[in-house]
């Protein structure tokens, strides 16, 4: 069955893999290409839509290991200026805002051109995040996370702990009217290299899931610690991996580099016969 999610009253088809584009407002993210703000984020952004990117996602709080989190006031006001630049220039571009501030989610879909909430969190990081993801009535990105980053977590068993979780998760937002859900596996968020690994080659499982499913191992470390290379270095990994991912049924690719993950995307349904 062709997966899709309303977007704003319009559907967005899964029917052929997708590129979310990434779009830093910060002074920290851990891959300083993505490091932008004001006029030249609008000019990165249109150049990502050029590109093919089906989806602009704005962030304006570092969730790299080691790093403090922003205040919801220090997010949105940085949030604010950039995202009012996009709401005036790029009008018809389908934006979501990568947050776990509830706040921060409802001020910026309230009032801008958001129509997805991006949450690392699970929603268990903010309390107010659930209300305004139920409120606000929009697409939702699960990621299974259950620390912030650079934290280690132990499992008894892990990819079927993590299923479960991400299914628990799943059935209360349906028990909330919550419809439109991607689940994102959460590569790096309290893993080891080796279950990154074994996540994304397992990838298929999260099938059962019964949701679009993006990936987002652009330049992180998994690539950089396994080839002893710096995220600037990491591109030719992340299109690896993309493809890999996209192999085993990911609907969504989550990366800094639009027009080579687009180009994978091409080269997968040049092999599958879809293109």
């Amino acid at each position: 069955m062709e997966r899709s999610i309303n977007v704003k009253g319009r559907l967005l088809s899964f029917r052929n893999p997708l590129v979310m584009g990434i779009l830093n407002v910060t002074h920290d993210s851990f891959y300083e290409g993505s490091r932008t703000g004001g006029v030249q984020l609008v000019e990165r952004a249109r150049k990502m839509l050029s590109d093919g990117a089906a989806i602009l996602d704005v962030g304006a709080c570092s969730t790299r290991p080691g790093s403090e989190p922003v205040s919801p006031d220090v997010e949105l006001a940085r949030l604010h200026e950039v995202l009012s630049l996009l709401d005036e220039e790029l009008p018809e571009a389908v934006v979501s805002v990568d947050t776990f501030s509830g706040k921060v989610a409802m001020e910026c879909v309230r009032e801008h051109n958001v129509s997805i909430i991006n949450d690392v969190s699970c929603y268990e990081w903010d309390e107010d995040m659930l209300r305004a993801v139920v409120e606000l009535n929009v697409p939702y990105v699960l990621t299974h996370s259950v620390g912030f980053a650079g934290e280690k977590v132990e499992y008894d068993d892990f990819l079927p702990q993590v299923l479960q979780r991400l299914a628990a998760k799943m059935w209360q937002l349906r028990q909330c009217g919550v419809k439109d859900i991607i689940v994102d596996p959460g590569f790096g968020f309290g893993k080891s290299l080796e279950q990154n690994f074994l996540m994304l080659d397992n990838l298929r499982e999260f099938n059962v899931l019964d949701a679009p499913l993006l990936v987002g191992v652009s330049r992180k470390s998994m690539i950089t610690r396994s080839l002893g290379i710096t995220a600037d270095e990491a591109l030719s990994g992340t299109v690896a991996l993309g493809m890999a991912a996209l192999m085993k049924g990911a609907d969504i690719l989550r990366v800094h580099d639009v027009k080579e993950a687009v180009d994978t995307v091409k080269l997968y349904q040049a092999m599958r016969g879809t293109r």
